[in-house]
């Protein structure tokens, strides 16, 4: 069954809705306004939290409902319910219907339309037994204690959803997606004495739980999290100072991400508030250097067939050999911008307005192998994985914390260390690059990106790379 007539069974035949009314009331509603749609919702989702040996919660939920939204010039009006019924959508429509206050514009043309599907529409909270996840949380639990007798404590968790969204626009352009998406996640505690230390890892993605529930797939993932954890207890103080700093590839993405990303959304160059407003085609990053968004991988966290506003996404090239060349837009911004969506148009859901989002952001391949970064090296810090941060995005000044991190000294990466923090900005650290690796890969399917409350799946990667004079805050001097 295709997307639209999977949602047309949610939507409307459950609901007693009639399709052709609802259509012409989004169309009357939006006639005249430069932009809009109703964005339909269902979603249901689960999560399990395996912890100290024991399942310390497991929860289920189901949520429906609307946001119709209408949009002139820049003012943008939504009214939103959990009712799916007509008489409800009335009464938003004489909300939205508010923001024309005797202007008129010219309606947007619909977005393309794509045949293309990046991830299969299974439900994979049907998928599988509630005994069988459970036994993978225990199972998982049971393993991570027995690779090492200093494991203290491990924590588990299992989570997947299943969206259904529908978007009606103002010609009665009607496009569907059905979005599967799973996160396994395992942390564990390593003590020795009276220290302790810890490590992590996850994945997920657009998909059934079957790839993750395989012990090929979770017993590895289980094996970096206790090398990590027994990593740490080895370590000693990072050195603070200015000094040269390698990134793994991967996870310590996120700081691209989040120091660089958001400073290339649409909206805030739009507003003139980001540091890189206004240099289209300007040097922004060492040669070398090409960033990009792409929302259309298969099976990716960040991908999404269709954005929220019905655009196909695509892979947009924002930083390419270095020179600033493009930003992720919605329909709003990129309408008041001249330049057309990216299909970056995102919300977390019905009741809240789409804006421009990042998908799977990443930074390309350079042409360096990884061990000849690494033997460049004089003194140094290797970051081989990130725990959390602060960003602030007008800005792009940055610190984040390193989870797991080692010492470079004469070109070989030797004690590992902890309470490294590197401090700097997104612009400037961009120009510091001198070095990319040849190995670039997205992370294991585990991010989350917040902005303006809102919160939205992402995948963030990189290839290791090399930054020279980053400064580094840490305990040793």
């Amino acid at each position: 069954m295709n997307p639209l007539a999977q949602t047309n069974e949610l939507f409307f035949n459950r609901s007693g809705m009639d399709e052709g009314r609802v259509t012409r009331l989004v169309q009357d509603t939006l006639k005249g306004l430069d932009d809009g749609e109703l964005f339909l919702e269902y979603v249901s989702s689960e999560n399990f939290v395996f912890d100290d040996g024991k399942l310390k919660m497991t929860n289920a939920d189901t949520s429906q409902g609307f946001g119709l939204r209408g949009v002139v010039g820049d003012v943008t009006g939504l009214a939103h319910a959990t009712t799916l019924d007509e008489a409800a959508i009335k009464r938003a429509a004489q909300t939205v219907q508010a923001v024309k206050t005797g202007r008129t514009g010219t309606a947007a043309m619909d977005p393309a339309q794509t045949n293309r599907h990046l991830y299969v529409d299974a439900n994979p909270l049907s998928a599988m037994a509630f005994e069988d996840k459970i036994a993978l949380l225990q199972a998982m639990d049971a393993y991570a204690r027995g690779k090492d007798p200093r494991v203290s404590q491990v924590s588990v968790t299992l989570a997947g959803s299943w969206q259904a969204v529908q978007i009606i626009r103002a010609s009665g352009q009607r496009l569907a997606d059905i979005r599967p998406l799973v996160r396994l996640n395992v942390s564990v505690i390593m003590k020795d004495g009276t220290r302790q230390e810890s490590g992590w890892a996850g994945g997920g993605g657009r998909e059934a739980y079957a790839r993750f529930v395989d012990p090929k797939y979770w017993m590895p993932m289980i094996d970096t999290a206790v090398k990590m954890a027994e990593t740490n207890l080895r370590s000693v103080d990072a050195p603070a100072g200015e000094t040269t700093v390698v990134l793994g590839p991967g996870w310590p993405g996120v700081l691209l991400h989040e120091a660089i990303g958001h400073g290339l959304e649409g909206d805030f160059n739009r507003k003139k508030t980001s540091v890189f407003t206004s240099l289209l085609g300007s040097r922004v990053a060492a040669p070398g250097v090409t960033v990009v968004d792409d929302g259309a991988i298969e099976n990716r966290r960040g991908s999404l067939t269709i954005d929220d506003e019905g655009t196909p996404t695509q892979r947009t090239v924002l930083i390419e050999d270095g020179i600033l060349v493009g930003y992720m837009q919605d329909r709003l911004n990129g309408r008041l911008m001249g330049t057309g969506s990216t299909g970056n148009g995102r919300r977390q859901g019905f009741a809240h307005k789409p804006m421009p989002r990042m998908t799977n952001t990443h930074m390309m391949s350079g042409n360096y192998a990884p061990e000849e970064i690494i033997a460049s090296v004089k003194n140094g810090i290797y970051a081989a994985q990130f725990g959390g941060g602060q960003v602030d995005i007008t800005s792009g000044k940055f610190v984040f914390s390193a989870q797991e991190a080692y010492k470079i000294e004469d070109g070989k990466i030797t004690t590992p260390i902890k309470g490294a923090t590197l401090i700097g900005s997104g612009a400037d650290a961009l120009k510091k690059i001198s070095m990319v690796g040849n190995d670039s890969a997205l992370d294991g399917g585990i991010g989350t990106c917040g902005k303006d409350g809102q919160s939205v799946p992402v995948g963030v990667g990189q290839p290791t790379m090399k930054i020279d004079g980053m400064t580094v805050g840490g305990a040793a001097v």
